[in-house]
Formats: structure tokens, C-alpha cells, sequence
């Protein structure tokens, strides 16, 4: 659907950082998908590929949901399950302002580590695909594959 450049953000995620640059470098997010799109919402890949199956991936990384970025429209955050450290090779793309993903006294948030910087009309459009269920996937899944063909570091 187009590119997008992402800065990354160093000095607040080093950890969160590091692991999507080894993912990136390893070639990891060549061919898979954005499989969950959630309109006005987040756009979510890096862990599927093209035939719905999980990418093998490394260890899952520490929580930095506490380093003062907010979950605000089109910055970067890594994906997880409910349990606080299980982020790893998904991410996902804010598509509107969503601080309930931030961290609470009671609770860990979603870690940003990076901010769209060019092409947010190309991830509003990820945003606007038609979605529902597409196999294993209930709902929230883009009827017509949105694949990642490369992501590539720019120094």
C-alpha cells in the first residue's frame, strides 16, 4: 500500500529498540502481514505470514511502557499479551490517540518505541481496509492481505 519511515526512539526504549532492529536486520518481517486493523484504532503485524501462520521468534523482552511515551496517533508500540513482559516481534501502529494503552499506577501499558515521521496517509490506509475473519483470525483481520514486503534500517 506504499512505505512509511519510522524514528525510532533510542535514549526512552533501548530495549525495544534493539529488538525490532534484530528482527528487522534478520529479515523477520519480510512477508508477513498487518493481521489485526482496528479502525481508529491500532494496525498490528510483524508475526504472521501471508498463510496465517506464526514467525518463530526470540525471547520475549522486558516491559518499557514507563519511559514517558504516550500511545498517541501514528507512534510505534510493541504488541503483547495480557502478561506485562511478553512483547517480542509484533508491533503495531496507533491510528488515533489511545492513552488507555499507556501505563497506570495499577497496571503496565503498551511500550512506544517509535513515531511515524513520513507516510501516515499510507498507515491511514492500512486503517481503513475492509476486515472481519480470515481464518483462524475471528475478526479485525484484512479481508485482502496487507503484507509487509521489507522493513530496512535507514542510518
Amino acid at each position: 500500500m506504499g512505505s512509511f519511515v519510522i524514528e525510532l526512539a533510542t535514549a526512552r526504549a533501548p530495549l525495544s529498540v534493539a529488538n525490532f532492529l534484530d528482527y528487522v536486520r534478520s529479515g523477520h518481517y519480510e512477508g508477513t502481514i498487518f493481521h489485526r486493523v482496528v479502525s481508529n484504532f491500532v494496525a498490528q503485524g510483524g508475526g504472521l505470514d501471508e498463510k496465517l501462520a506464526e514467525k518463530p521468534t526470540k525471547p520475549n523482552i522486558p516491559n518499557e511502557s514507563g519511559n514517558g511515551l504516550s500511545n498517541r496517533r501514528g507512534s510505534v508500540g510493541m504488541a503483547r499479551t495480557g502478561e506485562a513482559h511478553s512483547a517480542n516481534a509484533q508491533f503495531f501502529v496507533n491510528l488515533a490517540d489511545n492513552s488507555t494503552l499507556d501505563p497506570q499506577p495499577s497496571r503496565w501499558g503498551y511500550a512506544v518505541f517509535g513515531q511515524v515521521v513520513e507516510g501516515m496517509d499510507v498507515v491511514d490506509s492500512i486503517g481503513a481496509v475492509a476486515t472481519g475473519a480470515v481464518g483462524p483470525l475471528e475478526s479485525d483481520a484484512p479481508l485482502k492481505a496487507v503484507v509487509i514486503q521489507r522493513i530496512v534500517e535507514i542510518k
